[in-house]
């Protein structure tokens, strides 16, 4: 199962990271990347990121149509259960 904590480390790990951006805590889960400091090429990075840790392929456009950590939760436990994970 995907988490809000694994969307976090993700982002940490990735490109785009704003130091002064807080991560921590449920107000981060419920804030639009953007608003996380994360532009598009970050996002694109965080994808390629979460589709070869958990091996699932993201339509094109997938998570960007998401706009907080939540939805991306959502959005990645949805493609591993067609997954079958």
């Amino acid at each position: 199962m995907f988490t809000v904590d694994d969307v976090i480390r993700i982002l940490r790990a990735g490109a785009g990271s704003d130091d002064r951006v807080d991560l921590d805590g449920e107000k981060a889960a419920g804030t639009a990347l953007g608003d996380l400091g994360y532009d598009s090429l970050a996002v694109l990075e965080f994808v390629n990121r979460i589709e070869r840790e958990y091996r699932i392929r993201i339509p094109d456009g997938g998570v960007e149509k998401t706009s907080t950590p939540r939805d991306v939760v959502t959005c990645v436990n949805g493609r591993l259960a067609e997954a079958g994970r």
